[in-house]
């Protein structure tokens, strides 16, 4: 399909032809019939995307600092190689856009394939001939709206939502600074509901066509007698000020300041600066308040991507329902837009219509989208491979997320012998960035790379709670697999893995424990070789906190714990080299912010020996996040965030300053090298069940003991469990 997307670096727009994105559940796919191009908030991601990393450091002084944090704690080559892979990226345009259901994800009730629907949200209504969109960003469109006017909803609903936040009430007047797009359908709103409208604008044509959209008044901001005006018009002056201009300055909210009456209200729509001087607010007692886009549920995962609703008794209006809302008044013909739909131009041309932007005084483009009854494209024919070489390994990857960018694709690229042959993404666009990045020789849907038989296996880099699936497609169609750790995030997942291993023919499962594989973590296994007593290891994560808002944190992500833990898990069992036979664990009470992250375990194996493990997200990230102690048979060793070694023998200690390396380098060496070879898998599935087991289990035991907390503040009940006959799962 075709789908505008911007380079990151450069700043360019093309329209790439990238996979159909994959029907989740929760999710509806929509073929598209028309999207709106927003012509300031899209102009202004354009020359923000065009300036210098350093002019782009400068509009976004926030995102340095971010930076500069993750630097001190990773060092500058880390955040490089993270700053370089954001900007190596490809990102989709647009925002609003409307069209026709082809499929719908598992758990979606309110819509049927054929239903006619408008979309909302950044990286979900994009302007591409086919989207995949959350269930609480679509909508079903009145049958007497058309499908290129639905097109408007989301930007609608954005200036629907600066009125709600105003709190006009019947008669009131209304100043709306800024007569763009967002502008004129605020203006619309407002008169629908009662209100008396004035428009303003810097420029004075603008401000005057602002009328025919429905205000009383059309006022230029040079107007030197603007604040008369406004007062004669008014009575007392104006009740609330609306500001839905774009500038770099606060010179908007300043004249909104002057035009209103005492105890006026203004409402921030627009990206405009705030530093008003404070007596402008205190001497009339203004309120200043600022609109969240759409409405609530904006920017909360939970509600955007989960699918979680807020109770209408609470949340009134929320995103969803301001597109309702916005749709019926379109609906009723309480608000117009056919003067806003003239422009209208097929995808082909849609570059073109980027490039005009900052010379045109259209308020939008409307993208048309050709209409046919394929619902599904065909796939792209894979490209005809030169004859395989005996010792070559050709590669399909699923997920091409952040991490595997980061780590796993460079790493695997520079491996000799190994080719990138197909690489498949939920959204089609990462998987196309993924492909010019990386030199794949195919983009495509995720079920072509198990049925694709030039493939000879699998890497499974998604997120978390996919890679139990795509574990069993991978082995049930015969192919070789890694996957990024967890294995799963249930014990179920885990149990349909090890039936599909155990009927699987010559089985190769390998999952991405990487730390084993660190340079410091051979050093230590060698220093304690031929050892004859059992060990005692500390280790302490300071894993630093993350919001309940964050992927990671979800249910059906297995969470944190589940996602992390098992690095650890795996790395004394390596060092140990004993299966573990038993597990206990306790953690601190949720507390309503850490999500039970912070929690101690202790590990027994059959040798006797013993491995105390803390998590914590409580702490500071000044602290290194990773320490390792070991302690055996007189001899110590330790070590610091793998940058520093040392090891202690014989009233001697040598200290061993290294580069940070955890592994992910030698880790693609060794999968890639006995793939090739068809050897054993470098670690046995034995042993990666065993630490799968582990890690479910204190996670387990992590949210139990969090229920043993009262969240009224009574007494804890005591809690302990353990599992001793892990060592037979």
């Amino acid at each position: 399909m075709r789908a505008l997307l911007r380079d990151m670096a450069s700043g360019a727009v093309e329209i790439f032809d990238v996979p159909v994105p994959e029907l989740r559940p929760g999710g509806i796919l929509v073929r598209t019939s028309f999207s709106a191009i927003s012509a300031g908030t899209e102009r202004a991601q354009m020359e923000t995307a065009s300036r210098s990393l350093i002019g782009k450091a400068l509009a976004r002084p926030d995102l340095v600092r971010q930076v500069l944090g993750y630097a001190r704690r990773n060092g500058f080559g880390a955040a490089y190689t993270k700053v370089r892979s954001q900007l190596e990226s490809l990102n989709p345009l647009g925002y609003s856009c409307s069209g026709v259901v082809i499929g719908v994800g598992a758990g979606v009730r309110d819509f049927r394939c054929g239903d006619r629907v408008a979309c909302a949200g950044v990286g979900y209504a994009s302007h591409a001939e086919v989207n995949w969109i959350p269930q609480n960003l679509a909508v079903r469109i009145p049958e007497n709206v058309p499908l290129d006017a639905a097109a408007l909803s989301t930007i609608g609903a954005i200036a629907l939502q600066g009125l709600r936040q105003s709190r006009t009430a019947l008669g009131e007047t209304v100043v709306v600074i800024g007569a763009g797009l967002v502008g004129v359908l605020t203006i619309q709103l407002a008169r629908a509901a009662g209100c008396r409208v004035i428009a303003i604008d810097c420029d004075p044509e603008r401000a005057g066509e602002a009328t025919r959209f429905g205000a009383h008044l059309g006022l230029a901001s040079s107007d030197v007698a603007l604040e008369e005006t406004i007062t004669v018009f008014s009575r007392y002056g104006a009740d609330v000020a609306i500001v839905t201009a774009a500038a770099d300055s606060s010179e908007p909210v300043e004249l909104a300041a002057k035009l209103l009456r005492d105890r006026g209200r203004i409402v921030i729509v627009g990206t405009v600066a705030i530093d008003v001087p404070r007596a402008m607010l205190f001497q009339k007692e203004l309120s200043l308040e600022m609109s969240r886009s759409y409405g609530p549920g904006r920017y909360d995962p939970h509600y955007e991507e989960d699918g979680h609703d807020y109770p209408i008794g609470y949340v009134r209006w929320t995103e969803k329902r301001n597109l309702e809302a916005f749709l019926d008044a379109l609906s009723s013909g309480s608000v117009n837009v056919s003067g806003l739909l003239q422009r209208r131009q097929p995808i082909g041309r849609a570059i073109e219509v980027l490039q005009e932007l900052g010379s045109g005084r259209h308020y939008t483009t409307i993208l048309e989208y050709p209409q046919n009854e394929v619902t599904q494209p065909s796939p792209k024919p894979c490209p005809v491979l030169a004859a395989k070489r005996v010792d070559e390994l050709r590669v399909g990857c699923i997920g091409a997320g952040r991490f595997a960018q980061d780590y796993i694709l460079p790493n695997l690229r520079r491996q000799e012998g190994v080719r990138l042959l197909c690489v498949a993404t939920a959204s089609g666009t990462t998987a196309e960035a993924a492909r010019r990045k990386y030199g794949f020789a195919q983009a495509c849907a995720a079920a072509e790379v198990f049925d694709n038989p030039d493939v000879d296996s699998v890497f499974i880099l998604s997120r978390n709670h996919t890679h139990s699936e795509y574990v069993v497609r991978a082995l049930r169609s015969g192919k070789p697999v890694f996957v990024e750790k967890p294995l799963a995030v249930t014990r179920g997942q885990l149990e349909d893995i090890q039936r599909a291993y155990e009927r699987a023919v010559n089985p190769f499962l390998m999952v991405g424990f990487n730390r084993r594989f660190a340079p410091a973590t051979e050093r230590i296994r060698e220093f304690f070789a031929g050892r004859r007593e059992p060990m005692m290891v500390t280790i302490r994560v300071n894993a630093g906190y993350l919001p309940r808002e964050h992927w990671t944190q979800h249910a059906d992500e297995g969470g944190r714990i589940i996602g992390e833990v098992c690095h650890f898990v795996d790395w004394v069992r390596f060092v140990v080299g004993h299966p573990i036979s038993s597990v206990f664990a306790a953690s601190l009470p949720d507390c309503d912010r850490y999500c039970s992250d912070n929690l101690t375990a202790s590990l027994s194996f059959a040798d006797g020996s013993v491995a105390t493990l803390t998590y914590v997200a409580n702490g500071d990230r000044a602290l290194h996040k990773e320490y390792y102690e070991v302690f055996c048979q007189g001899m110590v060793a330790r070590l610091d965030d793998f940058r520093v070694l040392e090891l202690f023998n014989n009233h001697k200690s040598q200290r061993i300053k290294l580069p940070q390396d955890k592994g992910h380098g030698r880790e693609m060496e060794c999968v890639s090298a006995t793939l090739k070879s068809r050897r054993d898998c470098p670690i046995p599935f034995r042993e990666i069940v065993e630490v799968t087991w582990a890690t479910l289990r204190i996670g387990e035991i992590a949210r139990r003991c969090d229920l043993a907390f009262p969240k009224d503040g009574g007494q804890p009940t005591p809690v302990r469990y353990d599992d001793l006959d892990l060592a037979r799962k």
